[in-house]
């Protein structure tokens, strides 16, 4: 399994592969354990924890190399179990990455994961997005918004519509069927909140794990 992660890591530009790959094969082992009085994951083996959660989460990088450089803020919505901010906080150092959940267990694992990783770019606040899009220091504060397997991309919008700075962006995790159903939605919801969102292409994951793309804007007004 770990072979062909490092290989996938560096194909998505992590240049510690190794580090990598030991942060991810301490964080399983954390997840598991703690998936025994709280459930936090349906997926418990190595290889489809590999495919369907490290995986999933790196392919933003194939698509957005630019997230790499620089010093991006990454607001994660419904964070769940760390994926994807935990995944990105360990391939990118450099990335500051905030996940949000409104379950106070899930927001604690998170941090306690991430303290155990030593994960120093991650800051884990607890609530809802639509009542922190409403609070000034949540306001015009990140690079990019990102969410995978929340809520329709309308719901993830419209709660954190003022999350993103003058020149951020929404970047949504999405299978091909998800997508066909947000768009008509968002273009209803677009009139008032106007943003234009794309598509990239159709990719599969490694270990037939399932067909992915990203549903993403760079004109949030």
């Amino acid at each position: 399994m770990f072979e062909l992660l490092k290989k996938y890591a560096a194909e998505c530009g992590v240049t510690d592969v190794e580090l990598f790959a030991e942060k991810c094969l301490k964080f399983y082992d954390i997840l598991i354990e703690t998936n025994k009085t709280f459930n936090l994951t349906r997926i418990t083996e190595p290889e489809e924890f590999a495919s369907k959660h490290v995986y999933d989460s790196l392919a933003i990088f194939k698509y957005f190399p630019e997230l790499i450089n620089g010093q991006q803020r990454i607001a994660d919505i419904g964070c769940g179990a760390g994926f994807p901010s935990l995944i990105l906080a360990m391939a990118f150092p450099g990335l500051h990455l905030t996940p949000i959940d409104s379950i106070g267990k899930k927001a604690a694992f998170v941090e306690r994961t991430a303290k155990e990783l030593e994960l120093d770019n991650v800051k884990v606040v607890r609530g809802r997005s639509c009542e922190l899009n409403c609070k000034q220091e949540f306001s015009h504060r990140f690079d990019v918004v990102t969410a995978r397997a929340v809520a329709p991309a309308p719901i993830i919008y419209g709660d954190a519509l003022n999350f993103p700075k003058r020149k951020g962006r929404f970047i949504l995790y999405k299978t091909p069927d998800q997508a066909a159903e947000d768009i008509p939605a968002l273009e209803l919801f677009c009139r008032k909140h106007p943003a234009n969102w794309k598509t990239t292409e159709v990719f599969d994951l490694p270990g037939n794990a399932g067909k992915r793309l990203f549903l993403y804007t760079e004109n949030v007004q």
